[in-house]
């Protein structure tokens, strides 16, 4: 019995270092794989009670596991939307194979990185199909609120290569001089004009007309008071503003606006300096300065000059590049300047990340080992970020398995002497009796 022990923990000590050695060759042959955690074989020792006086060897068994939770160095790249993740959390993706399905079911799984591109339909994804899955942006450019203990808010990252956008001004700032002397007794009081260019809701180019029409006094004199009346060009002229502005004549305070009377439209905000008018498309806020702060519209000298005229909104612009923020906002940049986010991909965080299951191409679904996910906005929690022009090398130290296959490789010698030495011994007492 003793005997047929040692043979029996023999075979099994083939079997462990076997075990291990498959773990190795695994590890080194994907050493240059972006991604790859490494494979590890733990033994552990299998104990037999043995009656008093005798002993039994009981063996080894060998355990194997991955250890997603170690990672890799992250090496630089040169396209934008290779990812990496920095810290603790993993990337939602899902299959190519589900892309193709017609039910719009993505199942959930999860990597460390991945060199995305668009595809033919403009789906990010690996040369592998592994591909990426976000949150969509809503059409101002907010995330809507999804629920974070499960993926069924996640949809495939795609990008319309061909996609326009544009954005409507909401926001002007009026930046101009009025001539004092226009406002002098015996001036023309000829009214002085000026269009203002602004974006409509589609995109077009529309404008606002602004008249400045001195007030000229009947007597000797200045009355420092002008009219201004603003017209939309997109609603055939109409008047969408009226104001009666009197500016400060006082030493240290010349040529700053002393009161604004609203005669038509929003009314005015003496301390923001604004007020609001509704062109076709919706409201836009006019800044003209504050009462006394001598910013946008002033009176000075005989000059009407406009000094500053800002606005927002753009024109429709094309979509020139994609990039992908390390909160993980994924943003679209047009050839106009705009920026606007087009998806947030969120980090998905689980308690116990070596439980996962790990399918091909470095990619890993959850188990009842690995614990329930949470997703996490990139930076926030317990995750780290999302690192743009990088990718994750292999886990593998090469050195340190080379190492480790040289011991493997005495191990299974020795365990093979103890199979050689117990066929001895029993041929031994085999031939006791001949």
């Amino acid at each position: 019995m003793t005997i047929s022990s040692s043979l029996n923990a023999g075979v099994a000590g083939l079997a462990a270092n076997a075990s291990r050695l498959a773990t190795i060759a695994d590890n080194i042959a994907n050493s240059a794989t972006y991604g790859y955690k490494r494979a590890v074989a733990d033994f552990s020792s299998l104990v037999i009670e043995s009656g008093e006086g005798t002993y039994s060897a009981g063996g080894v068994r060998v355990t194997t596991q991955r250890l997603i939770d170690q990672p890799g160095a992250l090496a630089s790249t040169n396209n934008a939307t290779d990812l990496a993740v920095r810290g603790r959390g993993f990337l939602p993706v899902t299959t190519e194979s589900s892309l193709l399905n017609s039910i719009g079911d993505f199942p959930l799984f999860l990597a460390t990185t991945g060199s995305f591109r668009t595809d033919e339909e403009g789906f990010l994804r690996t040369s592998s199909g592994v591909t990426l899955m976000g949150w969509p942006a809503a059409a101002d450019g907010s995330i809507p609120t999804f629920a974070r203990d499960t993926g069924d808010g996640l949809e495939p990252v795609q990008i319309n290569v061909n996609q326009f956008t544009s954005e409507p001004t909401t926001r002007i700032d009026l930046g101009v001089n009025l001539p004092a002397t226009e406002t002098e007794f015996g001036s023309s009081g000829t009214p002085l004009d000026l269009s203002v260019e602004y974006f409509d809701n589609l995109g077009t180019s529309q404008a606002i007309n602004v008249e400045f029409s001195p007030t000229v006094p009947a007597a000797p004199g200045s009355s420092n008071t002008w009219t201004i009346t603003l017209t939309d060009s997109a609603s055939n002229g109409a008047v969408v503003g009226e104001y009666t502005i009197v500016f400060d004549d006082t030493r240290g305070s010349g040529g700053t606006i002393a009161s604004v009377t609203t005669v038509s439209g929003g009314a005015y905000d003496p301390v923001a300096g604004s007020f609001q008018i509704t062109v076709d498309g919706g409201p836009i806020d006019v800044n003209i300065g504050a009462v006394g702060s001598g910013l946008g519209l002033t009176q000075l000298s005989d000059s009407f000059a406009p000094t500053s005229i800002l606005k927002d909104g753009s024109p429709v612009g094309n979509l020139i590049s994609v990039d992908i923020d390390a909160n993980g906002f994924v943003r679209a940049n047009f050839d106009i300047g705009i920026t606007r986010t087009i998806y947030q991909i969120p980090l998905i965080d689980l308690p116990n990340p070596n439980g996962l299951i790990s399918e091909d191409n470095q990619i890993y679904r959850t188990s009842a080992d690995s614990g329930s996910i949470f997703l996490w906005d990139a930076g926030d929690g317990p995750t780290g970020d999302v690192v743009s022009y990088a990718l994750e090398e292999s886990a593998t130290d090469v050195a340190g398995e080379l190492t480790q296959l040289i011991q493997t490789q005495r191990a299974y010698s020795s365990n093979a002497k103890v199979i050689q030495t117990v066929d001895e011994m029993l041929q031994e007492t085999t031939n006791i009796k001949r």
